[in-house]
């Protein structure tokens, strides 16, 4: 039987098969030395993305904002926060992005609103039952919390309203907030809510940025009436390994509403004023990739997260179904399929990769727990990298990951900052491991993140020794990613197609065009039918002399070290 698929979804658009790179800005570069990132110090290393070889950056919140969140409490859309600059550093970053020929997508944040923001100040003034508080979700209940709903940093996803105010009046008022108290939800139903998203959506495409990545795209839109979940308000305990059924905390009635896909839908047609191939790229935790396919539509978004492939772990069975299940969704839609193995929110995975496989570390890691195993877990991370890089789709890499940066495993808790550690009473150490400042050189203060040593989180003390300076080895993991990039451009494979090879159990192999790629899960060597010359591998980077060929051939067979991965052109 053969399947007919709808034709491809803006077939021509650049980010079909792009390279994005994330950059988290307070902990990228610091050019005036306050301890926190800022855009002239991503305008200092402009030369450096452009010689990585990436086709677009993705720039995490810079706007203003009190920081409850790191920059995902935003107080006003419109502006860039102080420490990080201003609207004319902005429009500079951008220009030097553009003339280094990278495109710039930044984050939306539409789910929330900070605390702070005018139209929060100005519904806390308003009082009850007035037009001002039906932009957010208010609620009086004299019965406790309006519903059961937790927040995704720990306890109750409902705050009192009376203890901001004082009012007598505001006694058994309550607010909705999914994630810390202050960032309170904004209503969807409400018009001014959908007016001010594409006001901002105009406003950033009129300043020349290529694309938005939308935060917890699948929140917007709540079930009418607000009902109980089957979750609970601890929706970390329900992760616990102890428990007979694992409930997934991004599911219910708060998330994944069918009402989300009008907006999108919307935004697309306010996108092709400005150019049909404007991005928008969906964060959203919604299983299975049928349903995830929804948002990837050829009215809606252009890309969804695939965080299926970064949670399948170091298991090559797993691997090969999400691959599978992600594409066959995707190209049931027209859609391509995305490939990210690390981001701001996930224990790095140089670091994952170094404990046994299922190892349940989505709460974090402190210095009291289990410590892994550092050079597995980088042998691990670049074959797994070098796999990813070769398969059809476009690819999200995070900054320092090309340095081979592994988590800061051992932040001492005084340090911390995240919201869910606080809330959650330290049961859920957090996301500052990855977040933790770069290594610019490998002496001097901060090394070289700034000139003055200051640092909004510690970083560790040998930090230095993954310093861009101290990677000039040609099978260094920045060398590595270097190389792997330009091959991936130059043979095209992100426009490619997959097609598997059989291979014993613990490996996947499969063709791209002429090349075929090879991936060993195991902590064995492995054979694997094969023909060609070696061009790539994971531990010793490009091969450029077949007499020197990192791999051991016997007739029609390759043998492939234990956690490798290898590229042959056929």
């Amino acid at each position: 039987m053969t399947v007919t698929q709808p034709p491809l979804s803006h077939p021509d658009a650049w980010w079909r098969d792009a390279v994005f790179y994330q950059i988290y800005p307070r902990s990228f570069a610091d050019a005036n030395g306050d301890g926190m990132g800022d855009l002239s110090g991503i305008i200092d290393k402009v030369p450096y993305l452009e010689s990585l070889g990436i086709d677009a950056v993705w720039l995490s919140p810079f706007y203003p904002s009190p920081g409850v969140d790191a920059g995902y409490d935003v107080a006003n859309y419109f502006d860039i926060a102080p420490e990080f600059g201003t609207l004319d550093q902005a429009d500079q970053l951008i220009a030097a992005l553009h003339q280094a020929g990278i495109k710039v997508v930044i984050d939306l944040v539409p789910n929330h609103t900070s605390s702070e923001h005018e139209w929060f100040r100005q519904a806390l003034e308003a009082g009850p039952g007035s037009p001002e508080r039906e932009r957010y979700h208010f609620r009086y209940s004299d019965d406790g919390m309006p519903n059961n709903w937790g927040s995704l940093f720990g306890g109750s996803a409902w705050a009192s309203v009376h203890e901001l105010t004082g009012k007598e009046e505001d006694r058994h008022w309550y607010y909705l907030h999914l994630f810390a108290p202050e960032q309170p939800d904004v209503n969807w139903d409400h018009p001014d809510v959908h007016e001010h998203f594409e006001q901002f959506l105009r406003f950033w495409c009129v300043r020349g940025i290529d694309g938005f990545r939308v935060d917890v795209a699948h929140a917007l839109v709540k079930a009418p009436g607000l009902p109980d979940d089957d979750v609970g308000p601890d929706r970390w305990q329900v992760l616990d390994p102890d428990e007979e059924v694992e409930k997934q905390p991004d599911s219910g009635p708060a998330f994944n509403q069918p009402g989300v896909h009008e907006i999108y839908r919307h935004w697309r047609a306010v996108l092709n004023d400005y150019g049909e191939d404007k991005l928008l790229v969906a964060e959203a935790w919604v299983e299975p990739a049928s349903e995830l396919a929804n948002y990837v539509r050829s009215d809606e978004m252009s890309q969804a997260f695939n965080f299926p492939f970064l949670k399948a772990g170091w298991d090559a069975q797993a691997m090969r179904h999400v691959i599978d299940e992600t594409m066959e969704a995707n190209a049931a839609v027209g859609a391509p399929t995305t490939w990210v193995l690390s981001n701001h929110d996930v224990v790095r995975h140089a670091t994952r990769f170094g404990y046994p496989c299922g190892t349940d570390i989505e709460r974090g890691i402190g210095p009291d727990d289990p410590q892994p195993d550092e050079e597995l877990g980088l042998r691990r991370a670049r074959a797994a990298t070098l796999f990813m890089l070769a398969l059809p789709g476009s690819v999200y890499l995070y900054q320092g990951e090309e340095l081979g940066l592994p988590e800061h495993t051992t932040v001492p808790p005084e340090a911390r900052q995240d919201p869910s550690w606080f809330r959650t009473d330290g049961v859920v150490r957090g996301r500052d491991g990855c977040r933790i400042p770069l290594p610019w050189s490998a002496q001097g203060p901060a090394y070289g993140f700034n000139e003055t040593g200051q640092s909004w989180l510690p970083q560790p003390a040998d930090w230095g020794r993954f310093a861009p300076e101290q990677q000039d080895d040609s099978a260094s993991t920045l060398l590595m990613y270097r190389a792997a990039l330009a091959l991936r451009a130059r043979l095209s494979l992100g426009r490619g197609e997959l097609q598997w090879v059989e291979a014993p159990d613990g490996v996947l192999a499969f063709d791209n065009g002429e090349h075929r790629i090879i991936l060993n899960v195991t902590d064995e060597e492995q054979s694997i039918p094969a023909t060609g010359s070696v061009i790539m591998t994971s531990w010793a980077g490009v091969v450029s002399d077949q007499d020197a060929d990192p791999c051991r051939w016997d007739t029609d067979t390759v043998t492939v070290p234990a956690n490798g991965c290898v590229w042959i052109e056929k």
